[in-house]
């Protein structure tokens, strides 16, 4: 969901794989979570699929 949500609202990002990179997974950990997706805007983290934070973090 927070792909399509980010690609229809035409927001760059890099989609990084944590069971296949396992740089990406200890990346994950550095931020403080252990579920996917977690999203990072502007130094912010966000856990979960949350669309209002999304929306309010890219200005939608």
């Amino acid at each position: 969901m927070a792909k399509e949500f980010l690609s229809r609202h035409n927001v760059p990002f890099t989609e990084k794989n944590v069971s296949l990179d396992q740089e990406a997974g200890v990346e994950l950990a550095q931020l403080g979570s252990q579920g996917v997706p977690t999203l990072v805007v502007d130094d912010q983290v966000i856990i979960g699929f949350d669309q209002a934070r999304l929306s309010t973090l890219l200005h939608l």
